[in-house]
């Protein structure tokens, strides 16, 4: 199991590519998984991160707290800023621009976690930001995606909450409290987490895709170009902010990551049942669950050098 997870990890984001294709090219392969299955299999990758999960990932918000403040107000600010400058930049219509702006204004998903960790980076800092940002996400996704989009579309702030509390907050409560409570039989499964999570990855990133085909055909290459700034320009933001706070390039890394990987997923299954006026909200977090994944193996495969060439802060 243990070699089947490193597969999985090593080669989600080919995994994840070429599963995104397929739903493109022939849709018909992956139309028989319900868009309406997307909230459930969110809610399975968020059970298995709560069981990750333990007291002592918390620790640096008590011992480090200026660290973590500083990860959040990144990720709660940087990525949604960008996200609404980019799509006046390119003057996305209401659809487009809900759902990039909703990819801006998500949490750091467990993606960045892993990435953080090929990278040679900071884990107990990206973990423990990913899990602050992730508990915050019910109050600071609604309220900033209201605060820039409310002039645009209508934006359901309680049903965002709600949507949130059920596909995020529960389901990493149980996992945690099972993990607390029943230790050992975590363990025991513990190496089949990474395997279940990038196959519901694929399942999600599949429907949104297939559905969707059409209507990617349509903007692909505009909504591919905005993802990939809104991805690129995160990581360098974060990277900047590291530098200027003068850490070491272990929490760079984390930094970087943490703010230019968001947890997608949870923007299209919000763009699902918020935005469902508008079918195409759904699109940015799809092409961005792929696009990340990407962009994150690479980035951690010029990182783990830059770790092994110089292991002081960058000058």
């Amino acid at each position: 199991m243990t070699k089947l997870k490193n597969i999985f990890v090593k080669y989600m984001a080919i995994i994840v590519l070429v599963i995104a294709i397929i739903s493109l090219l022939v849709p018909k392969t992956s139309l028989w998984i319900k868009t309406s299955w997307i909230n459930y299999l969110l809610m399975i990758i968020m059970f298995g991160m709560g069981l990750t999960l333990n007291p002592k990932d918390f620790v640096l918000v008590f011992t480090k707290p200026k660290e973590v403040i500083l990860g959040v107000i990144g990720q709660y600010t940087v990525m949604p800023l960008i996200a609404f400058g980019i799509s006046y930049i390119f003057n996305l219509d209401a659809a487009l621009t809900a759902g990039v702006v909703l990819v801006g204004t998500c949490p750091g998903g467990t993606s960045s976690n892993v990435i953080t960790y090929f990278s040679k980076g900071d884990i107990a800092l990206s973990v423990c930001m990913t899990s602050i940002n992730t508990l915050l996400a019910p109050i600071l996704t609604p309220l900033i995606t209201f605060l820039l989009l409310n002039t645009t579309v209508k934006v359901d702030i309680m049903s965002m909450f709600l949507g949130i509390i059920n596909v995020i907050l529960i389901p990493i409560i149980l996992g945690f409290i099972i993990n607390k409570f029943f230790n050992n039989f975590t363990k025991k499964v513990i190496d089949i987490l990474p395997v279940i999570s990038v196959f519901a990855i694929c399942m999600i990133v599949a429907a949104v895709v297939s559905h969707n085909a059409q209507k990617i055909y349509t903007s692909g290459i505009l909504i591919l170009c905005v993802v990939i700034l809104h991805n690129l320009l995160g990581y360098l933001s974060g990277f900047i902010l590291g530098k200027i706070l003068k850490m070491t390039p272990e929490k760079i890394k984390a930094f970087s990551i943490e703010i230019g990987m968001q947890n997608s997923g949870l923007a299209t299954s919000i763009a699902n049942t918020a935005f469902s006026a508008l079918p195409m909200a759904t699109v940015p977090g799809a092409v961005f669950s792929v696009w990340h994944n990407i962009s994150g193996a690479i980035l951690a495969s010029f990182y783990r050098k830059w770790n092994s060439v110089n292991s002081k802060p960058l000058k």
